[in-house]
């Protein structure tokens, strides 16, 4: 359709930052593109792009367009999912931006268990914290975000919400190991590792330590859960993360986890949000409900208190 045609080339121009960028990678050349530009700025009456001595930024007005035909892309996607569903098919798209936490295993099994029912549903997952998450929602550049400890919500609708508990992780060999649950002056004993600042543990952690005399000073600081909780071994380390994000115990992994008192670290929430008074794509919606019912299992498997749908 010609006007999502349009937003190709608007949004090559924006990721571009210049006419000729976006020209060399739409196989067009700077003059054609240019011409097409002029040519849709003229029957809006308003500047799409605001040209800067080193490149081009969206005018205005142009973010307006751009917000505009996304929500068209999106719209015309949920019609022709629906559409399929007449016809006794389904089909759809379904993209997610979701927490580092939710990546290695949580989402691969949940995407698995729903493609077996529906294998021509297609997904695109993005790695997104929960600043850029909401972005994602509002841009129509993910359907659905599953992301720990958001900030602000102000643009979207939570579906449910879940209480994570933050763990301790070590080696299966650990002194702390015996122990059921961890006090954080347990923790403070022993080499740490923790999450970088932007991530929802981080935050819980340093209010935690706002409130309390105990300090956790760190000795690793990554971005990526996997490494820390790979790292655990005979430096006897101890790394902190949900347990949403880490493998079942079957007794053969040689890393193990054990809860963080509430009463010195409280559990943060895992939020499922759309964007507020989207309608989804069916394929979408769907797999949100499924997301919801698994997310539940999980809560009540932890002996936590089940999601709350909004």
């Amino acid at each position: 359709m010609k006007h999502l045609e349009t937003l190709d080339f608007i949004e090559a121009i924006n990721r571009a930052g210049s006419i000729r960028g976006a020209a060399d990678t739409l196989s067009l050349t700077s003059t054609a593109l240019n011409r097409r530009l002029l040519a849709l700025e003229e029957e809006l009456g308003a500047p799409i792009f605001e040209r800067l001595p080193r490149g081009v930024r969206l005018s205005p007005a142009g973010e307006l367009l751009i917000q505009h035909i996304r929500s068209q892309r999106a719209d015309l996607e949920r019609v022709r999912s629906q559409i399929a569903d007449l016809k006794g098919e389904r089909r759809g798209h379904v993209s997610v931006a979701c927490s580092q936490a939710l990546l290695p295993y949580f989402m691969p099994r949940e995407i698995n268990a729903y493609r077996a029912e529906h294998p021509r549903v297609t997904f695109e997952v993005n790695l997104r914290d929960r600043y850029r998450a909401e972005r994602a929602l509002v841009a129509h550049q993910a359907d659905i975000a599953l992301v720990f400890e958001p900030v602000r919500l102000a643009d979207v609708q939570v579906l449910a919400t879940v209480p994570q508990q933050v763990h301790a992780v070590m080696a299966r060999n650990h002194p702390l190991a015996a122990k059921p649950v961890l006090r954080l002056s347990d923790v403070a004993g022993y080499p740490i590792g923790l999450p970088s600042e932007e991530f929802g543990v981080r935050y819980l952690l340093d209010i935690a330590m706002r409130r309390s005399s105990i300090q956790l000073t760190p000795d690793i600081v990554s971005d990526s859960f996997e490494f820390l909780r790979c790292y655990p071994g005979p430096e006897m380390m101890v790394t902190l993360q949900i347990p949403i994000g880490l493998p079942p115990d079957d007794g053969r992994d040689p890393i193990v986890s054990r809860p963080i008192d509430r009463r010195d670290v409280p559990a943060g929430l895992l939020y499922l949000a759309q964007m507020r008074g989207r309608t989804l794509p069916v394929a979408a919606a769907n797999f949100a409900r499924q997301l919801t019912r698994s997310l539940e299992r999980t809560a009540a498997g932890d002996g936590a208190e089940g999601p709350r749908a909004s």
